[in-house]
């Protein structure tokens, strides 16, 4: 995958649109980021929810998901872009969007009848 795509993706979401995060791309709802492009081009940072979950990552798919120390005792996790699909691509980022995304908006997002992002 590539930056462009993952910021189609996201796009889908409600209320999400690009900006920077630490002077670099990044998706953001309402202002707040969950998930951005790092300085090297071809990693992007997702938030998780716990450090469990970015341990779970890592530990199932060393291809993809890795830290740095950095991010060690944060819940975010780094991913490859060009080992993603677009199917678990679209997956992290609605996990990290629903972490940042207001009640309001989740709670019609996940309105019975709702149409959700096509799955692959």
């Amino acid at each position: 995958m590539k930056w462009e795509q993952v910021s189609k993706l996201a796009r889908e979401l409600p209320e999400v649109e690009e900006d920077t995060w630490f002077r670099t791309p990044a998706m953001k709802v309402r202002g707040k980021g969950f998930c951005r492009l790092r300085e090297e081009g071809d990693v992007i940072v997702f938030l998780t929810e716990s450090v469990d979950e970015q341990e779970f990552l890592i530990e199932n798919r060393p291809d993809i998901y890795f830290i740095t120390d950095h991010y060690r005792g944060w819940p975010a996790v780094l991913a490859r872009l060009p080992k993603l699909t677009v199917a678990e691509c679209r997956l992290r980022l609605e996990r990290a969007w629903r972490l940042k995304a207001p009640k309001a908006v989740l709670k019609a997002f996940d309105a019975p009848g709702k149409a959700k992002a096509k799955a692959d």
